[in-house]
Parts: C-alpha cells; sequence; structure tokens
C-alpha cells in the first residue's frame, strides 16, 4: 500500500492481443484477491488490472474519517497505463463506481463497466429505519461469507465467526457508516446520463445486496443488462468464477470483437 492509500497492479497480461484492459475493484475489507479465480478464467485479450484500495485490511481507517471515497474510484483508474478500457467493481466498490461513473465526462469513462453485487435501490422511499438496523445487525455476516469462501484454508463455524467480528471492528463505525451513506445516496444517482454498455451481476441467493435491485437497477440504465447466476451468493466471481467469467467474456465480446471473436449476447 502507497502513501496515497492505493495500489493498482497488472495482475495477469494479456494472452492474445489485441489487448483490452480490465480493472477490477474489491469491496469493503477486501483485497485484490478477490479477482484470483478471475485471472485464471479470464480470455486470453484481457489484461487484468487490480487495486488495493483503503478499504481493504491494510488501509486502516483513515479513508473513512472524511471526504468521498467514490474519489478513489477515478484515482483508480487513473493509475492503469493506457487508461482502462473496462472497470469491474464489487459491492461497496460497485456503489461507488456507479456513482462516479455517472458523474464522470463520457471521455473519461471507462467503455463498458461491470457491476458486481451492487447495493442500489431505484427510490428513496425504500430505505427505512428498519434498513438501517438490518445492515447493523448483519454487517459481519458478509465478512463471514467471505471467509467460509476463502480457498486457502477452511476454518471451523466458530472461528469464522469470531473472525468475522475482528474484521467487523477493523472496520469500525466510520466505515460502516460510509457503506451505507453511499447506499442511501444511490436513488439519486442520474442513471440516463450513463450511457454505456453496463453488466449487473448478482447471485440469486444474495442475503445482502438484493438480487432484485439489481435486475431493477439493469432494466433502468440506457444500456445495462442483468446476470443472474444460480446458486450463488454475495460473491459471485469466487462462487461461480466459470459462469461470471464467461458473463463478463460475452460483455466483451460485444465491445472488441476482433479481441475476442463474434459472442451472442445472452438472454
Amino acid at each position: 500500500m502507497t502513501a496515497t492509500g492505493l495500489r493498482v497492479r497488472r495482475a495477469r497480461p494479456a494472452q492474445a492481443g489485441p489487448p483490452v484492459r480490465v480493472l477490477a475493484l474489491h469491496g469493503l475489507a477486501a483485497s485484490a484477491t478477490t479477482w484470483r479465480a478471475y485471472a485464471e478464467q479470464a480470455a486470453p485479450a484481457v489484461e487484468l488490472w487490480t487495486a488495493e484500495l483503503p478499504w481493504g485490511p491494510a488501509g486502516g481507517v483513515a479513508w473513512s474519517h472524511g471526504g468521498d471515497p467514490g474519489e478513489w474510484i477515478g484515482r483508480a483508474l487513473a493509475e492503469v497505463p493506457g487508461g482502462a478500457d473496462v472497470l469491474v467493481a464489487h459491492s461497496f466498490a460497485a456503489v461507488l463506481a456507479l456513482e462516479y461513473l455517472a458523474a464522470a465526462a463520457p471521455a473519461d469513462r471507462p467503455r463498458a463497466a461491470v457491476l458486481v453485487s451492487p447495493f442500489h435501490r431505484l427510490r428513496s422511499e425504500d430505505f427505512h429505519w428498519d434498513t438501517a438496523h438490518h445492515y447493523l445487525s448483519i454487517f459481519q455476516d458478509v465478512f463471514e461469507e467471505a471467509l467460509r469462501l476463502s480457498p486457502t484454508r477452511e476454518l471451523p463455524a466458530d472461528t469464522r465467526r469470531e473472525m468475522a467480528l475482528v474484521v467487523r471492528d477493523g472496520v469500525g463505525p466510520y466505515g460502516w457508516l460510509r457503506f451505507y451513506e453511499s447506499y442511501l445516496r444511490s436513488p439519486f444517482v442520474d442513471l440516463d446520463g450513463l450511457d454505456m454498455p453496463v453488466l449487473v451481476m448478482a447471485g440469486d441467493g444474495d442475503r445482502f445486496a438484493p438480487p432484485q435491485d439489481a435486475g431493477l437497477l439493469a432494466a433502468a440504465l440506457p444500456q445495462g443488462r442483468p446476470a443472474l447466476l444460480p446458486d450463488c451468493g454475495h460473491f459471485p466471481m469466487t462462487e461461480q468464477a466459470g459462469p461470471f467469467a464467461r458473463a463478463v467474456h460475452e460483455l466483451l465480446a460485444e465491445q472488441w470483437p476482433a479481441a475476442f471473436g463474434a459472442c451472442t449476447r445472452a438472454s
């Protein structure tokens, strides 16, 4: 992690050309290892870049004490040499990425985006006091699910629970507030102005970011398209790595047929 709280690196070179630069951003308390399975299964033309963001485990808590965390999306994009062609963002980063892209000038946007398990609601009336209570009460559960899916080692359930509480406490109340306030802002994002291909991907069993909201978001975007993965929770790129990679490949093949070959859009 650099002094700026951001490190962007090439995780995998393209194995065929012309290369398409894909920048992948992790969610809250996660890291660039989130994209390890995708790096193994991505199409040969993908040049994969990943970022270690301030809200990762090595970033501390200073990022949550002031400023707009969405600014880190622009900073990460600017760190990719030659610019990112595609932005892929998961969970908390997906909320911030959508807001950033909607406000950016078209010339400053990548050519396409993939939002994975985004937290988004179309109407402000859909937020209630019970919503805040719900996300406070399950905040540690998403970290526990991430630990359960870790390929490095299998942990007993009680150990996972204890570790998830440690992660939650590391994020802290300010980190939770940054997450929730970005979620609260989501109904006010100018979706009509975001006229670029956006794949909105969700797992049908996601307990944290409701998959039905992802479908509504895709329908509201000018060039949105949904991808609902069966038997999948909040981490499609890990739980369903093959279908995840194929869905991303399909989007990229539409935009760069010379690099990826002709590909028919899924229904």
